[in-house]
């Protein structure tokens, strides 16, 4: 069994938490109430209250860190170290409908680097972990991403933008490359568990527009521990800031960043005067 750094273990025990919150409320989703934060952008009591489990136990155990949440937004040390980046219930639609993919993704930065990271699937009861240099599991078991070969082989993962005014345009160009160059592309509403299915080989590659920070943090350590490559799409690692990432095997990357880098819309040219 794993032994599992002191931040890493308060964050499995804080995501587990919030997960039994999840599990309780999915049983009964017609009492669940639902608001718009924005066009096609849900939050309900779930996640405010698998949220507030989390916060709490963070702040107790460590109260000089700082805290990214996606509900709360910023608390804790303005100056901290440490700085907890935390989605609650990533998957938020797929929850309100009884589709059973979504989870709980905790990701910790020292000073601006991603250290640790867990993503945790209540309906599934899977526990995915990273440490930066200590590798990536799934529950106590090792994981790497897939031996794919090449992008023509590949199973990837996606994630259309759905709010007001992201670039749909620009998405569905690499969605048609994309499609014509792989064996298939799935869109399943949790870009965590996505990223999780590439660090455990159950997808060969992902790309996501319009992302947020803990929609990505814990996930894209895990790619990185488990063998991948993560880049944002003009291939530097500012996937964080940018909100938008790309990743995957060592040779199924290459060709997909590629691939999404020439679907990029010329730039406009003024009038001549």
């Amino acid at each position: 069994m794993a032994v599992l750094h002191p931040l890493l273990n308060t964050a499995v025990r804080a995501a587990r938490r919030a997960g039994s919150v999840i599990s309780r409320a999915s049983l009964d989703l017609e009492s669940v109430t639902v608001s718009k934060k924005r066009q096609n952008d849900f939050v309900t009591e779930v996640d405010r209250a698998a949220e507030q489990i989390i916060v709490e136990m963070v702040t107790r155990a460590y109260p000089d860190h700082g805290i990214l949440a996606e509900e709360s937004g910023v608390s804790g040390a303005a100056s901290a170290e440490f700085v907890w980046i935390i989605d609650p219930l990533d998957g938020t639609t797929n929850f309100i409908h009884g589709l059973p993919q979504y989870a709980v993704s905790i990701g910790i930065q020292h000073r601006g680097v991603m250290q640790h990271g867990c993503i945790f699937d209540p309906t599934r009861n899977e526990l995915f972990t990273a440490s930066r240099g200590r590798g990536a599991f799934l529950d106590d078991r090792r994981i790497r991403v897939s031996g794919a070969s090449g992008l023509r082989d590949s199973l990837i993962g996606t994630g259309f933008p759905f709010r007001d005014g992201e670039d749909l345009e620009r998405y569905l160009g690499m969605f048609s490359a994309v499609t014509q160059n792989t064996a298939g592309i799935r869109r399943a509403g949790a870009a965590a568990l996505d990223l999780a299915y590439v660090a455990c080989g159950r997808l060969d590659g992902f790309w996501n527009l319009g992302l947020a920070p803990w929609d990505m943090a814990a996930g894209a350590l895990m790619v990185i521990e488990a063998g991948g490559l993560v880049t944002d799409l003009e291939e530097t690692e500012n996937w964080l800031d940018k909100g938008e990432i790309a990743c995957g095997t060592p040779k199924v990357f290459a060709p997909l960043i590629q691939l999404l880098g020439k679907r990029r819309p010329p730039p406009e040219v003024s009038p001549a005067a």
